[in-house]
């Protein structure tokens, strides 16, 4: 097993996941099985009781984990299924070692950070690099260790040590360490200053870790001479400087560091022997082409969304790149407006008529609203009239988790007469509570005790025409993963869909809403679970694809087409390479251009990003340009 330490210095917040998960993201297109471990060093036990306002988006694994959303950028990256023991938290690692003092397991030594937490840390990664996280079942070759936080915190100092020793319990040409630092730019003239870098490495040194590459953040490409300084006071060869400036997206940062060597250093440091499989080689090209797509985009589709976390965007990362993934492949340039929820109640008109109106403008001006998961009472008013407003004016509408449950809340007062309608969890004295807490989850003891993780949702017999189940591909069961302590009231179904909401699909017993569908509108849909977890960059999932699709004036064309053979499908597919690749992938050639194989090297040329022909019959370089053209009256 190989291990890859990432740690960051200067400020927290640099882009250490990022970093590490096009690290592992290039090691893929080698062939090789990568997994990582996250180092959250606060004393939760994990990230489920944090405010999104102070940590970010919790992301949700299969296993129900509620972890950070760094775990999130390495699913999304590597396409890979991790657990929650990928996530280790200081109050893990605590815990986990006072249980066993409790146990007797120390036979009455002094319990101390140095061996013990030291040990617990190393034994605990050891242990969680094992497990196979992708498709192969098969133990991975690397572990990507992202250590968070900053070098020099205290609390992060026993991990830190712990990793000093780790490097030699697992040997030197076993463990390599990449820190992430910043290089500010100051002064009028745009100075690049290296001094916090220099500070940073001084300090890992001091406390036993000399880093094998430094990446450098900058907001502009470094220039020579500061890699030469960098090199010279870090003590790192100047190859081994990595200059990551700030990209048009995160899906550049990959190519920026393949095309500085890292692979090459990493392949010499660790002895590396990668594995020239086609499906790698197929992964690269693909990687490559959804970029020159990202640049190339001209058509945008405006989507509006409505949340109550929206001062800091990390609260909805997965949602974000959810949209991404699905307007990339409906080539559309994503655009997103955001609008606190609570701007849009009546209240404000009051108190601030001009955030109100400025709210209502951008509101009434969308392609799609969107409105995420979430919790408390604040701003729930103002999710309910623009669940409203999609409603009434038929504008493509999406509902997750608490988005569901709005939209059934208004549904219940304004088409069904329900006057007060409301959520148990918003208004206790409700005379018609139309969501309501589950009874087998805990209303007092918060961590961990919602409906999480991966879970069947049955689709009824009835739901053989509805959009969801058509995006999905007609199956009668999916897996989605949940995250939710309160559910649709079962009293109040009959009503509801007599009034024209129907609940297409459910839990296993039949008893549990959890997709909703509105008849005789364009795209009014509704999820209990968060689809926005297992988006992939290349695999868009159905219910955003399908929203992305109904927002851009496409979901009909889609739809029509759905049914058809695979490599007649234009929407929601990566034209050009992509669609040969992905007949050929899982065999050990492969023939394109009438039989002209091509070569892994000469793919990593930008000339050569989307070599072969294309299925709609139009010129493969006109379709990595991402011009729009007509063929037979059809955009293309």
């Amino acid at each position: 097993m190989k291990y890859i330490l990432v740690s960051g210095g200067v400020i927290s917040g640099i882009g250490k996941g990022v970093i590490a998960s096009s690290t592992g993201l290039l090691l893929r297109t080698r062939g090789l099985r990568v997994t990582s471990i996250k180092i959250d060093p606060y004393l939760n036990i994990d990230a489920g009781t944090l405010s999104p306002l102070d940590h970010g988006e919790v992301f949700v694994l299969d296993d129900g984990g509620e972890v950070d959303l760094d775990l999130g950028n390495y699913e999304r990256f590597l396409d890979i299924t991790l657990t929650r023991e990928n996530n280790i938290t200081t109050g893990k690692i605590y815990k986990s070692v006072i249980e066993r003092e409790r146990k007797g397991d120390y036979l009455g030594k002094t319990v101390q950070v140095v061996p013990h937490v030291t040990d617990a840390i190393q034994d605990w990664v050891e242990r969680v690099a094992k497990i196979p996280v992708d498709e192969s079942g098969e133990e991975p070759d690397v572990c990507i260790v992202e250590l968070g936080g900053t070098v020099g915190d205290i609390e992060s100092a026993p991990f830190v040590e712990a990793m000093r020793q780790f490097q030699f319990r697992v040997g030197h040409s076993n463990f390599c360490l990449i820190h992430v630092s910043l290089i500010p730019v100051v002064g009028s003239v745009g100075e690049q200053k290296t001094k916090p870098t220099q500070a940073s490495v001084r300090d890992l040194r001091g406390l036993g870790l000399s880093p094998d590459l430094v990446a450098c953040r900058s907001s502009k490409q470094l220039d020579d001479d500061v890699k030469d300084k960098i090199s010279m006071f870090c003590h790192v060869p100047k190859e081994h400087v990595m200059a990551v400036h700030d990209c048009k997206s995160v899906y550049h940062v990959p190519l920026l560091l393949d095309q500085q060597g890292l692979l090459s250093v990493l392949q010499k440091r660790l002895n590396l022997q990668p594995r020239q499989d086609s499906a790698s080689k197929h992964l690269y090209a693909k990687w490559k082409e959804l970029t020159v797509r990202h640049d190339r985009l001209y058509d945008t589709v405006n989507i509006v969304l409505v949340g109550k976390y929206t001062h800091l965007k990390d609260s909805y990362i997965s949602v974000v790149k959810a949209l991404e993934h699905a307007a990339l492949a409906c080539s559309r340039k994503l655009h997103i407006e955001w609008v606190e929820a609570s701007e849009l109640e009546t209240s404000t008109l009051g108190v601030d008529p001009i955030k109100y109106h400025e709210a209502w403008k951008v509101l009434v001006g969308a392609s799609g609203i969107l409105v995420p998961g979430g919790f408390g009472e604040r701003g729930t008013e103002g999710k309910i009239a623009a669940a409203k407003w999609a409603r009434e004016n038929k504008i493509p509408y999406l509902g997750i988790c608490l988005g569901m449950q709005i939209a059934v809340i208004e549904f219940a007062r304004n088409v069904c007469g329900l006057a007060g309608a409301n959520s148990a969890e918003l208004d206790k004295d409700t005379p018609h509570p139309v969501v309501i807490n589950m009874p087998e989850i805990s209303a007092t003891v918060m961590g961990g005790t919602m409906r999480l993780g991966d879970r069947p949702t049955i689709f009824t017999e009835e739901s053989k025409t509805s959009i969801t189940r058509r995006l999905y591909g007609n199956p009668n069961v999916i897996h989605e993963r949940h995250r939710h302590r309160y559910e649709i009231n079962p009293e109040i179904i009959d009503t509801i869909e007599k009034a024209g909401m129907s609940f297409i699909g459910k839990d296993e017993k039949g008893e549990r809403m959890i997709v909703v569908e509105l008849k005789y509108h364009p795209f009014f849909i509704g999820t209990q679970f968060h689809p926005e977890y297992k988006t992939r960059p290349l695999k868009p999932t159905p219910v955003f694809l399908g929203f992305i699709l109904a927002a851009a004036g496409l979901l009909n064309q889609y739809l029509d087409t759905i049914d058809e053979p695979k490599e007649n499908r234009m929407l929601g597919r990566y034209p050009s390479i992509a669609d040969h690749l992905d007949s050929v992938a899982a065999e050990n050639h492969t023939n394109i251009n009438g039989g002209a194989s091509y070569d892994y090297e000469v793919l990593h040329e930008p000339e050569h990003a989307v070599k072969g022909g294309a299925p709609n019959g139009l010129d493969p370089e006109v379709v990595a340009a991402g011009l729009t053209v007509e063929v037979n009256g059809n955009k293309v």
